[in-house]
């Protein structure tokens, strides 16, 4: 079992707990970080399974200012960081959503540089790149591409998605920037798409949360009669997320293999029509409850992403991801059991 101890930030969300997951089935010790409302209880769901008296192997500490914040304290004894907590979209007006995504990021690598911590891997976004690489383009996404969008115009639309998409992209750029000025810090951001996926087992939700779903609710809403399709069809599993990130720990250093901006996404076809019809055909009793939206004309049905980089990188083959059909039956299966703890609420 590895001694090191990795520091996840955004540890109690969907991508983060899954990491945390994969981290501690890897061999690792953990020390996550969570809003101080939530260390408590998730303190608490990993004691249980994996903390005894001599061995603590899941730490929770509390970051309740992720952009202003001093805690030298985090990062005592942390031999590599994984950085994954961001905005959500819509939570906060334009601008502090952008300034937070990128000063709370900013401040999570100056900080894990000041304390000797030279591995550090961050969660970023395939949206970084998604007005380059049309909806109508086949073309491979390239770790030089980036979104052409400007602050002041993503901003007029007042989409909340749309500044989500901007604030992770500025964020990103200003990852590079500091990968530039500190050399002897090895860098990875993960850029995956929409993800999906049952929710990790320390992920509680005694109440309906749309926004706690996190993109689950995509999938939520593919099982209500008047719910909406994902306005994409890009998409990958929220483990095979997990596993790129844990996997970055071990990559080639960019000294070897270059800059690494890995895009991840699933290789598999997701069409809407054929996914509710599969859906229908696996779980009859969901039949009548099937979204009656007729499903979109996509121009692709998988984001364009480099698996020959992906491999070379991180290890991780196209057969190493998991069958759309069975992330879809999933996530539903988990979603009808939430669905009956919540009725039980109310």
């Amino acid at each position: 079992m590895s001694s090191e101890r990795v520091l996840v930030t955004g540890a109690s969300g969907y991508l983060g707990s899954h990491i945390v997951q994969t981290l501690l089935n890897s061999g690792y010790n953990i020390r996550a970080t969570a809003r101080p409302s939530k260390v408590a209880n998730l303190q608490a769901s990993y004691t249980d399974v994996y903390n005894t008296e001599d061995s603590q192997r899941v730490q929770v500490a509390p970051i309740s200012d992720l952009v202003h914040g001093e805690f030298p304290e985090i990062f005592e004894g942390i031999d590599a960081l994984i950085h994954v907590a961001s905005p959500l979209a819509g939570r906060e007006d334009p601008d502090s959503t952008i300034k937070t995504a990128v000063e709370g990021t900013l401040n999570m690598l100056r900080q894990a540089e000041k304390a000797g911590i030279s591995r550090i891997v961050v969660t970023s976004s395939i949206a970084t790149v998604m007005n380059k690489v049309a909806e109508t383009s086949d073309a491979t996404i390239k770790d030089s591409d980036w979104s052409s969008a400007l602050k002041e115009d993503v901003i007029k639309t007042g989409n909340p998605l749309l500044i989500y998409c901007f604030a992770k992209t500025a964020a990103e750029k200003a990852v590079w920037e500091f990968a530039d000025a500190h050399p002897h810090v090895d860098i990875t951001t993960i850029n995956p798409p929409f993800l999906y996926g049952p929710f990790a087992p320390t992920q509680k939700f005694p109440t309906f949360d749309p926004s706690a779903l996190s993109t689950v609710l995509l999938i939520h809403q593919i099982i209500t009669p008047d719910g909406p399709f994902p306005p994409n069809a890009d998409h990958t599993d929220v483990r095979d997320a997990a596993k790129a990130h844990v996997l970055a720990l071990k990559a080639p250093p960019s000294s070897l293999v270059g800059r690494k901006r890995i895009f991840i996404a699933s290789p598999h076809s997701l069409d809407f029509a054929t996914i509710t019809h599969f859906i229908a055909e696996k779980r009859p009793a969901l039949k009548d409850r099937l979204t009656q939206t007729t499903p979109p004309t996509m121009m692709r049905d998988r984001a364009p992403v480099d698996f020959a980089r992906i491999e070379q990188v991180l290890g991780l083959k196209k057969a190493d991801f998991h069958d759309v059909e069975d992330t879809i039956l999933e996530t539903i299966d988990q979603l009808v059991g939430l669905e009956a703890i919540w009725k039980s609420a109310t």
